[in-house]
């Protein structure tokens, strides 16, 4: 049975946090997955200005939903091709519920994860409020306003209308969980739980609890508090309790330590998870259990050698990552992103950082269980905009709320490693009309209350930009002391205002590779991180010759570039003016300890900025991995490098021009040398040189079999053949997953191939694939990685691309097998049999 532990793990804590704390006397929380049973209408047609026109809810979707992925992709969108190309609006969902008689002496809470943007919720007609940033989570208490003894309804309003407003695709919607929350008066606050490991060693670990407790109650009460550690398996290990006084209508923090004797360490190769488990009591009753996940582990930044974790040395390896899932848009589902994670571990990545927004709880769990090291971002944008209508218009109004959030609901999670308040802010620069200001001014604006020689000067007046910088690092440290802070800086010069604050930790570079060498001199004494780096462009399949000259495109980020192939090369011989390419970078982060790592530009393409071209052309060239979640070439420079797995990749296919010049790479490991053949005829041998993690041969094109063979030691140890393919003739289905979940979120990712006769992929095949599905599945989404096709995500069929093309299949919440079918003119069909288990 092939269901991914991890996924099915992380069913398994919803479910256990859906009812935590059984008791005699009911369950003191509930929470409740609140997903089911919405409906939505897309447009904004009021009828005053609290409700929508009842009656006029006509869609049925299953949040998280993101309703832009569903709509055609036009130059007309205001979007632009920078934001997917696909449409925004407005749209609003409508949920009615009753509750029981037991729930009425609860708080009931109802918690979003996320909601993509300017969201305004309502309960019975009556508004709870705005949350204009799309990508963070927050709650509303529902208490004040509740039918207990009849029919409720809440009313949600997003406006994603007002476009541009990001540089990438956003989505639409609430594209996140939703969860009904309900407490006893008396009960561990939002995001209440902080634990820290300020002791760890081999033989002794001290857990440090920081636990806040509301009282929602109208009188004083005498309270309990246990919190108890849990090991993996869920075995009671350690406690501690305590008392306190608590009075009505009040919030307020315990302290505990929890000593630990022999602590197994969160480590990549085993991030080993405890439970801290937080039971409230009230004259003996238990009003509350909490569960918090906790890893024990070391770490920093040293500013000569670089990170380490538990006192190890290690080389960050990471890559950025936007929060769309290709076919899926940004509705958020738990598989597609463990798949991305799973893909990635197997290149050998063991960082990821969330570009550039908070990112899904869930991303987040699974990054603590798969053991990577996160950089988690708050912002893309300060106070200065960088398109029409982006979070520069809500940043002076919502900067604290926003990332106050951030870091309460994320510094829990022990695979985070450092904080980043900003990526490429245009406040690292000088503007004469906007940067400068008493300081009355800048204690208005900024609600700076502090002394006036804590702050950084520009000549006679006061940086803004400092002084902003300033103030969101002392945000985080307030709420986390224990993780440094970076920021995402495209200006290397050390006058930049983030730099010049003396607010970061930790300097971060995003590209600016020249720089990179003067760091410790610059920056005496400070840690030295690529925050972005790379930023190479490649179309899987597509292979521009000469291999050996680069291709730079655009020439500047704001001039239009165009070439009629729409596609840039696969070789690593193209990149962006301001990035490099692959082995570049990776060069000069593996040669050089004072680095602490890399996160390439990207693990994955993604909707939206389809740099170097504009429309038709709608997602990124930029991932080491496509859309639709295939490798690119250069996937396997990487695992040669990042990995001790046994490598050896030749590219590119073996279809061409009798006669045509040819170039054929290969990437590879644990070997001395390769040897080419082109129909048993010897291409020469070749050796990677310190520098250099590939190696070339210019070859002569003819019809045949082109081989490659490793040798180590003068011993063969690999090799890998590559054959002209024929005619397409038949289609070749690999699921990624023959078993799923039967939870109705649960995905299988199916590979269509289209062959030859003899079984060899097709590399040039684009023949149009036309699905059906029978059985407890739907098609969630259908991708092929073209970075231009203009063909619907939900359709029920996709053209290849360079042979390849992807079908999602979703469990509808109902048990049973799964059939799907592949059908193109011309070719042999093919079937695949699914089964589901609860």
């Amino acid at each position: 049975m092939l269901i991914h532990k991890t996924y099915s793990f992380l069913i398994g804590i919803s479910l256990l946090f859906s009812l935590a704390g059984c008791s005699d006397s009911g369950h003191p929380r509930i929470k409740e997955n609140f997903n089911s049973d919405w409906e939505f209408h897309l447009g904004e047609n009021l009828t005053d200005v609290a409700r929508p026109p009842h009656g006029n809810l006509a869609g049925a979707p299953r949040p998280p939903h993101d309703w832009s992925i569903e709509g055609e992709f036009s130059k007309a969108n205001p979007a632009g091709a920078g934001g997917g190309a696909l449409p925004g609006g407005i749209g609003w969902y409508r949920k009615t519920f009753t509750l029981n008689k037991e729930d009425a002496k609860k708080r009931i809470f109802i918690d979003f994860d996320g909601v993509y943007m300017n969201s305004e919720v309502f309960i019975n007609g009556h508004s709870l409020g705005v949350r204009p940033f799309g990508y963070i989570g927050f709650r509303y208490d529902l208490t004040p306003y509740i039918k207990m003894d009849g029919t409720n309804t809440i009313e949600v309003k997003v406006d994603n209308s007002k476009q541009p407003n990001s540089r990438w695709y956003t989505g639409s919607g609430i594209y996140r969980n939703v969860w009904l929350t309900k407490v006893n008066p008396v009960h561990v606050d939002l995001w209440g739980t902080y634990i820290t490991t300020p002791t760890v060693t081999d033989t002794h670990a001290t857990l440090a609890i920081q636990t806040t407790v509301a009282n929602a109650g109208e009188t004083e009460v005498n309270a309990e508090l246990t919190s108890i550690l849990l090991d993996a398996k869920g075995n009671e290990k350690e406690s501690i309790t305590s008392s306190f006084t608590l009075p009505a209508n009040s919030t307020q923090e315990s302290a505990q330590e929890i000593q630990i004797p022999n602590p197994i360490r969160w480590t990549l190769e085993n991030p080993y998870l405890y439970t801290v488990r937080t039971e409230i009591r009230v004259n003996d009753e238990l009003t509350d259990v909490y569960e918090t996940p906790t890893g024990i582990r070391t770490f920093r930044f040293d500013a000569e050698k670089g990170f380490f974790l538990n006192e190890e040395h290690v080389k960050i390896k990471g890559v950025c990552m936007h929060h769309d899932l290709g076919c899926l848009g940004a509705a958020v589902n738990v598989r597609a992103m463990e798949r991305q994670l799973e893909i990635l571990q197997e290149m050998g990545c063991n960082g990821i950082r969330c570009s550039h927004n908070p990112p899904a709880p869930e991303l987040l769990d699974l990054c603590d269980r798969m053991g990577f090291i996160v950089m988690d971002e708050s912002f893309d944008v300060w106070r200065k905009k960088k398109t029409a209508y982006d979070y520069s218009l809500y940043f002076n109004e919502w900067h604290e709320r926003d990332l106050t959030d951030l870091i309460l609901r994320d510094r829990n999670h022990p695979s985070i490693m450092m904080w980043t308040i900003g990526n490429e802010v245009l406040e690292q620069w000088t503007d004469a009309n906007a940067d400068t200001l008493s300081l009355q001014e800048a204690n208005l604006i900024l609600n700076a209350n502090r002394d006036e020689s804590a702050l950084f000067y520009d000549g006679n007046s006061l940086s803004l930009n400092s002084l902003l910088t300033q103030k969101l690092a002392q945000i985080v440290r307030d709420l986390d002391p224990t993780r440094p802070i970076t920021a995402g800086n495209n200006e290397a010069n050390p006058n930049n205002h983030l730099f010049r604050s003396n607010a970061l930790d930790i300097i971060g570079y995003n590209y600016q590779d020249k720089w990179f060498l003067d760091v410790p001199k610059n920056f005496s004494g400070k840690p030295f991180i690529i925050t972005e780096s790379t930023s190479a462009l490649m179309t899987r399949g597509y292979y521009r010759m000469p291999s050996d000259s680069m291709f730079i495109w655009p020439e500047r980020w704001d001039k239009p570039f165009y070439d009629p192939s729409l596609s840039c090369s696969s070789y690593d011989n193209c990149h962006v003016p301001w990035g490099t390419t692959h082995e570049e970078s990776w060069r000069l982060a593996k040669e050089n300890d004072f680095i602490s790592g890399i996160y390439v530009w990207t693990g994955f393409d993604y909707l939206g900025e389809p740099t170097p071209y504009d429309f038709p052309a709608r997602s990124s060239h930029f991932g080491i991995v496509d859309l639709a979640g295939f490798p690119k070439d250069v996937y396997y420079m990487y695992q040669s490098e990042w990995t001790d797995k046994p490598v050896l990749h030749l590219f590119p296919h073996w279809n061409w021009t009798p006669g045509q010049t040819i170039d054929m790479w290969a990437y590879y490991n644990q070997a001395d040398e390769v040897e080419l053949f082109i129909n048993g005829v010897s291409q020469g041998v070749k050796q990677k040189t310190n520098d250099v993690f590939h190696v070339f041969w210019r070859v002569t094109y003819e019809p045949g079999t082109v081989k490659i063979i490793a040798r180590k030691d003068g011993k063969e140890v690999m090799q890998k053949e590559i054959h002209t393919a024929g005619e397409p003739a038949q289609i070749r289905l690999t699921p990624d997953r023959s078993t799923i979940l039967a939870d109705g979120t649960d995905l299988s990712f199916v590979t269509v191939e289209v062959l030859d006769a003899e079984g060899n992929l097709c590399p040039l095949a684009d023949n149009l694939v036309n699905f059906s599905v029978n059985g407890s599945a739907f098609i969630a989404g259908v991708d092929n990685g073209s970075q231009t096709s203009m063909e619907s995500f939900k359709a029920p069929y996709r053209k290849a691309f360079y042979g390849k093309c992807l079908v999602v299949l979703q469990n509808n919440g109902k048990e049973g097998k799964i059939q799907l079918t592949a059908s193109s003119d011309g070719l042999s069909s093919s079937s695949v049999i699914l089964a589901t288990n609860n």
